[in-house]
């Protein structure tokens, strides 16, 4: 397995990435579409190619993940494109949705300098287990300058929650969501990784 920056792959990628985030993200995203190849299309523009590493397994992208310093947006929404997969409604409203959501995100603490924000991170269906988000994350440690890294979870995606304890980020902040019968999240957890254990 190899991790790389996505800028230094090939111009399929951002279709493979789109399949990926798809997959992971699938919960979130059937009230848009319940068909996940038209997801795919539908969000294959938005990845920012110079803060998204992917890992590669035998020449197949096997996860993604995002690390940004919380100013540049890891992703970045067109509404046309949206609206050409989802029909005009359906993008019409991801778009509204989703802007706020992924590229205005506002995190409910300070982003201090020296803190990098860790995003969208996804496995394959088909790779899950095999220590994938693992491989990214160290690559991610090993080639950014921050010093510390944070992340946001969902409390209920407890396979997460395990593997970035065992990578070691550690809980700091947890906060109540609202629609929590309709989104299936009681809490979004807030996870930091410092380096040098500081």
């Amino acid at each position: 397995m190899k991790v790389i920056r996505a800028s230094e792959c090939n111009n399929e990628i951002k279709m493979k990435m789109s399949k990926i985030f798809v997959d992971g993200f699938f919960q979130w995203l059937t009230f848009f579409s319940k068909d996940k190849e038209k997801l795919t299309k539908a969000f294959c523009h938005m990845f920012n190619l110079d803060v998204f590493y992917v890992a590669v397994i035998d020449d197949e992208i096997a996860g993604i993940a995002a690390c940004t310093d919380g100013r540049v947006p890891s992703v970045h929404l067109e509404r046309k494109e949206l609206r050409k997969h989802l029909g005009f409604f359906r993008g019409t409203i991801a778009y509204a949705v989703l802007k706020r959501e992924f590229e205005e995100k506002s995190y409910p603490f300070e982003i201090t300098s020296g803190m990098g924000m860790v995003e969208f991170v996804a496995t394959s269906s088909t790779y899950r287990g095999k220590g994938v988000a693992t491989a990214i994350m160290n690559h991610i440690f090993a080639s950014t300058p921050y010093r510390t890294y944070a992340l946001e979870v969902a409390d209920t995606n407890t396979n997460a929650v395990k593997l970035y304890e065992k990578i070691g980020y550690m809980e700091f902040l947890r906060v109540k969501q609202k629609h929590s019968k309709r989104s299936g999240v009681n809490y979004l957890v807030y996870m930091k990784y410092a380096k040098n254990g500081h």
